[in-house]
């Protein structure tokens, strides 16, 4: 991969120019590019779609709630190496420690050969002291390893994309150092060509008729989780190998098949059913 690529999205993955800009502008300035968003607006695939798109390895740190920064960097295998010491039958250096530190994600994404997507992915489960912790390291692009007093320094800056669904606010020190974008949900143009790409052969009136569907359902007052465009996809999928589907069902919306598709909380299944006379 070279600086000189352009991700402008892949077969699978549509994106507005805005959002190309932003993507392409970290990269070239080599800042962590922060996406926040509404679930399902495909914050998490674009660091796939990334990789895909520039031909890279992608690289995944699902952040945990007790997860400590260190653990994203290495961990020293403290276990592997009593039990080594007690039955010795491993080929393992006991006296050597480093033959027991184990890169974590982060650390891995700095001794590949070559450059990598690394997706920090919901960096907002984790406390603050965790943001703050990798400040440094993702600027600096480098780390130390305490145990063997050893140095790390990325072979390859990363492009590394980061998400927050927004449960904690981030600290001001951690969003000075990010290229920031609010994915915005897609409007009903941005979404047929999303449709489109993940069924090209499907049928025109199909596509308008579950597009208008969809968009009417999440409109439904109260509704505490509005489906997203996995939802949507799911559901097409799920329509369009139903023998029984029938497309004027939607467009008379006489009939609204395989809502638990795209309603997931018991409440919110039950209004879309009362919305559409399913239930008294």
């Amino acid at each position: 991969m070279t600086d000189a690529k352009v991700f402008s999205g892949t077969q699978s993955y549509v994106l507005d120019d805005e959002l190309a800009k932003i993507v392409n502008v970290a990269i070239r300035l080599e800042l962590p590019l922060l996406l926040k968003g509404e679930p399902g607006t495909g914050k998490t695939l674009l660091a796939s779609a990334v990789a895909e798109g520039l031909g890279a390895d992608l690289i995944v740190l699902n952040v945990k709630s007790t997860m400590k920064a260190v653990e994203a960097l290495y961990q020293y295998d403290t276990l592997t190496r009593l039990n080594d010491s007690r039955f010795g039958d491993s080929k393992r250096d006991v006296s050597n420690i480093e033959d027991y530190i184990r890169m974590g994600k982060i650390g891995q994404s700095f001794v590949t050969d070559q450059r990598v997507v690394l997706l920090i992915d919901e960096i907002d489960k984790a406390d603050t002291d965790f943001q703050d912790d990798l400040l440094d390291v993702l600027d600096y692009m480098q780390f130390d390893i305490q145990e063997i007093d050893k140095q790390v320094r990325a072979k390859h800056r990363p492009i590394v994309i980061i998400t927050s669904n927004a449960k904690k606010d981030l600290s001001d020190p951690f969003l000075g150092r990010c290229v920031f974008h609010h994915i915005a949900f897609p409007d009903e143009a941005m979404m047929q060509r999303i449709v489109v790409a993940h069924f090209p052969d499907l049928a025109k009136r199909v596509a308008e008729a579950t597009i208008a569907t969809f968009y009417k359902l999440r409109q439904i007052p109260g509704i505490e989780k509005k489906p997203a465009t996995r939802e949507l996809i799911h559901w097409i999928r799920a329509l369009t190998s139903d023998p029984d589907f029938n497309v004027k069902d939607l467009e008379s919306r006489t009939s609204i098949p395989l809502l638990g598709l795209l309603f997931k909380k018991s409440d919110d299944l039950f209004r879309a059913q009362k919305a559409v006379g399913k239930a008294s």
